[in-house]
C-alpha cells in the first residue's frame, strides 16, 4: 500500500471502490467481457457474503458501492473478484493491482455516489439515458430488473417481505441474497 494511504475497514461502513483495467485500456469495450465482470462480482458477492449497492462496468473501469464482507476483507474481494476475471480473460495482466476505496458515512453521500455511478456512461457519450447501459445497476432501481448480482435496494427488500409473508417459517426468504 503506498505510503499515506489509510483504509478504514470492519466498521460496517459502506464502499466506493474504484479499479481500471492496466493503463485504462479498454478490456471491458465488448458487452460478453462486461458480462463476464457481472458474473464474477456475482460470484464473489456469494462466497464472500457483501451487499450490493450499485455499480457499473465501464470499457476501461469499475464503479461499485458495497458494504464490507461477512467473510474475509474487502482486499480479498477485491482480488478475487478481479482474479476471477482475469482467469476467463486473454490479456495478462489485466488489472490496475490498486483500487481506490472511498468510505461512505451518509445517505447523502450514498446517493451522490449511486448518481455518479449511473450517469457514467451518459458522461462518457456511451448511452443517451443512463437505462440505455445494461452493465450497471440503474435497471434495478428504474425497473426492479434482477441480474446476476443482487442489488440491495428497496426492490430487494420488498421481494424479502414477500417471500417471508408467503412462508413464515422461512430461515433464508431470498437464497440469492448474500447476506441470507
Amino acid at each position: 500500500m503506498p505510503r499515506g494511504l489509510v483504509r478504514i475497514h470492519d466498521r460496517g461502513d459502506t464502499h466506493f471502490i474504484t479499479f481500471s483495467c492496466l493503463e485504462r485500456r479498454p478490456y471491458l469495450a465488448t458487452p460478453a467481457s462486461r458480462e463476464l465482470v457481472e458474473e464474477a462480482l456475482a460470484r464473489t458477492q456469494k462466497r464472500y457474503k457483501f451487499l450490493v449497492f450499485g455499480y457499473v462496468v465501464m470499457p476501461e473501469h469499475i464503479h461499485v458501492l458495497l458494504g464490507e464482507p461477512s467473510i474475509g476483507t474487502i482486499a480479498d474481494v477485491m482480488k478475487s473478484w478481479k482474479l476471477s476475471v482475469t482467469l476467463r480473460q486473454k490479456q495478462r495482466p489485466f488489472w490496475e493491482q490498486r483500487y481506490y476505496d472511498f468510505n461512505i458515512f451518509t445517505n447523502e453521500k450514498l446517493s451522490e455516489k449511486l448518481k455518479y455511478l449511473h450517469r457514467n456512461p451518459v458522461a462518457r457519450g456511451l448511452v443517451k439515458k443512463p437505462e440505455d447501459w445494461a452493465w450497471s445497476s440503474f435497471r434495478h432501481y428504474a425497473f426492479g430488473e434482477r441480474r446476476a448480482v443482487v442489488i440491495e435496494s428497496e426492490w430487494t427488500a420488498r421481494l424479502r417481505e414477500r417471500a417471508l409473508a408467503a412462508d413464515p417459517g422461512s430461515e433464508n426468504p431470498d437464497p440469492g441474497h448474500p447476506g441470507s
